[in-house]
């Protein structure tokens, strides 16, 4: 009986123990967690570097030294689009001139362009690039037509980024060809280069590029040099252009067949009726949408007007010089450099066969309706601008 009674006297001291350190404890973490805020203050104190000025000015709105390390100068464009936004609280970013979306950054942290250039995962980000790229050539392809665009790169210096858009899902196959692994791979099933165009050369991304090449994968190049060709459209003030074609198959308009005794034309005699004016396409200031090359202010217009549902781009060739003026002088054919269009309908065959017609002739059908709407919607906004400036009518 006695062992029993000094177990349980023992239980007794252990728990009220227990109860003790169980009250000191809480006390203490109270204590501890009342005191936090002020530490974690202290510590921003201690590491200025983790967090800017106006941060620091916004967990610190009410006085602290911290906020008088960003004032504005007096009629900067900071403080003018501040206080245009209704507020002179030189805490808060809004300016107007950036970006849509971007007002609430300041400006010297905004990146509006971007480029294809290819970066390491390592090292100095300053490092990174050995050369950069002035010029940007794209090909729509299928694997079908891997020997002719290998062939077709090998005319292009280590001054172009090569960029593949894939409508057919391959790319892996590609890497037989070490160009390729240094090439941009952009792959959607059975869509076009001007809807690739649309979704991935928008002018800020190719804003680094001098030229954009925007090219079929049906075209020979035996007698093609690109550094050649950008000599002569330099040479000449080309904003568009586009080489020569040889006359054999392939020759739509005679503005854009190869002159043999020339470097450069920007007009031609075409079909009678053809032309309303020997200034305008398809007499001048035209060339075609299989082979064009613009220069990065032109395409900067010329991307805007391409349309996002019309993914075959037929009527664009006509409407391009509205995007350089004047356009007769600035849009025209390197005969020098030429190549040969090989009418190789591959990405015709993409298409689905309906109603007993082949899978091409659905996709030709669409290019002519395409053309039509193209043509509709630009008289549309034609007459909606000079309707709204007061010269319709």
């Amino acid at each position: 009986m006695a062992s029993i009674h000094r177990s349980g006297a023992k239980k007794s001291n252990d728990s009220t123990r227990l109860i003790f350190s169980a009250i000191v404890g809480v006390t203490f973490g109270f204590l501890v967690g009342i005191s936090f805020p002020n530490a974690f203050m202290i510590r921003l104190n201690l590491h200025p570097n983790l967090f800017s000025s106006i941060d620091m000015a916004i967990i610190d709105r009410h006085g602290s030294d911290r906020t008088s390390n960003y004032s504005p100068s007096v009629g900067s464009d900071e403080t003018k689009s501040s206080q245009a936004h209704g507020s002179d609280d030189h805490s808060k970013i809004y300016v107007a001139t950036n970006p849509r979306g971007a007002e609430l950054l300041p400006r010297g942290i905004v990146v509006s362009e971007t480029d294809f250039y290819l970066r390491r995962l390592w090292g100095d980000p300053k490092e990174d690039l050995k050369t950069c790229p002035k010029y940007l050539v794209t090909f729509t392809v299928g694997l079908a037509q891997k020997d002719n665009i290998n062939a077709a790169v090998q005319k292009f210096s280590d001054d172009f980024t090569i960029l593949l858009f894939h409508y057919d899902g391959r790319t892996t196959e590609w890497d037989e060809f070490e160009w390729s692994k240094r090439a941009i791979h952009v792959s959607a099933r059975r869509q076009t280069k001007w809807w690739y165009a649309k979704r991935f050369l928008h002018p800020d991304v190719v804003a680094s590029y001098d030229y954009i090449f925007i090219w079929d994968e049906d075209l020979g190049v035996e007698h093609f040099n690109a550094a050649k060709y950008l000599e002569l459209v330099k040479k000449h003030g080309l904003e568009i252009s586009q080489p020569g074609l040889e006359p054999k198959d392939g020759l739509t308009w005679e503005m854009t067949k190869r002159r043999g005794d020339r470097e450069v034309h920007k007009e031609t005699m075409e079909k009678p009726g053809r032309c309303s004016d020997p200034l305008l396409p398809p007499c001048a200031s035209f060339v075609e949408i299989m082979a064009p090359v613009f220069s990065r202010d032109a395409w900067r217009c010329v991307w805007h007007m391409i349309q996002n549902d019309l993914v075959h781009g037929w009527g664009l060739d006509f409407a391009l010089r509205r995007c350089v003026e004047p356009a007769h002088e600035k849009i025209g054919v390197v005969d020098s450099q030429w190549v040969v269009h090989q009418v190789i309908p591959s990405l015709g065959n993409q298409g689905e066969s309906e109603k007993g017609k082949a899978p091409w002739q659905g996709v030709r059908e669409r290019c002519r309706s395409e053309w039509a709407q193209f043509q509709t919607r630009l008289e549309d906004a034609d007459t909606a601008y000079f309707a709204e400036v007061g010269r319709g009518g």
